[in-house]
């Protein structure tokens, strides 16, 4: 079957990049199907958010893709190759490789019938499902990831988020948050990883939007996912699942900026 192009499939500069990250091909058994073929078509179900078993038919059957997301969700490639490719963007554009400040923001999404883990109810934004806790940088890529249940209240998932932050990033010193996480002693917990929790709080007498200092950041980050149409909802039974898509969109995201040469900040 004649091989077609999608809009979501890597360039040929893309791959260049990205393919010395991916995980060497086994010395014994048959011959393994092209990597970037399968890397195509998890971006198609990304960007699109069709089912699995929906892959249009000259992908490589389903059942190959998805396993190939599981074992490398399972063994860690996913992240390995997005924290590989965050210090090439921020040296591409004159930054440190690692950062000196951060900022933390959740989102919850809905989930849906699939069921699965982790699941709960977000009473203040009344959305039943799990929730994205993001710690991003000041060109807003991703430091760290975690997904939980949306009934987990922003100071407590702060910690889950923010728990390695420091083994990685020894350079931190300030994490920009708003006022929810000042709630139950967590500046004084961020304090003995070594940094320091600025809340970034809303002006007084001001009504309506506005753009908050830094914290626009983790917003515009937000919006970044919600471009791949599969961060829409929650449709992972699995939030591991969840945690390797958004790895994957922000891969996808870098590969662009380092094609591009260009961030807009």
């Amino acid at each position: 079957m004649t091989r077609l192009h999608y809009d979501t499939d890597l360039s040929d500069v893309q791959w260049a990049l990205l393919e010395f990250l991916l995980p060497p091909p086994k010395k014994t058994g048959r011959k393994p199907i092209d990597k970037r073929w399968i890397i195509d078509a998890i971006l198609y179900v990304l960007r699109t958010s069709c089912q699995w078993r929906n892959l249009p038919h000259d992908f490589p059957k389903w059942k190959t893709v998805y396993n190939n997301f599981l074992k490398w969700r399972n063994d860690g490639t996913w992240k390995r190759i997005h924290d590989a490719l965050v210090p090439q963007v921020r040296k591409a554009l004159g930054k440190e490789a690692t950062p000196t400040v951060a900022i933390i923001d959740s989102s919850s999404a809905a989930t849906t019938e699939v069921g699965g883990t982790q699941r709960g109810y977000d009473a203040g934004k009344k959305v039943s499902g799990r929730k994205r806790h993001i710690v991003v940088d000041t060109l807003g890529l991703i430091l760290s990831v975690v997904v939980h249940a949306a009934s987990i209240q922003d100071q407590d998932g702060a910690k889950l988020v923010l728990h390695n932050i420091k083994d990685i990033f020894e350079t931190l010193k300030v994490i920009f948050a708003d006022s929810a996480y000042k709630r139950s002693g967590l500046p004084d917990w961020v304090e003995k990883l070594g940094c320091v929790l600025q809340p970034v709080l809303r002006p007084v007498n001001v009504d309506g939007f506005v753009v908050l200092p830094k914290r626009w950041i983790v917003e515009r980050t937000f919006a970044w996912l919600k471009k791949y149409r599969r961060h829409s909802k929650d449709y992972e039974r699995n939030p591991k699942s969840r945690v390797a898509m958004i790895y994957i969109a922000m891969t996808k995201n870098m590969l662009n900026m380092l094609q591009n040469k260009e961030i807009r900040v």
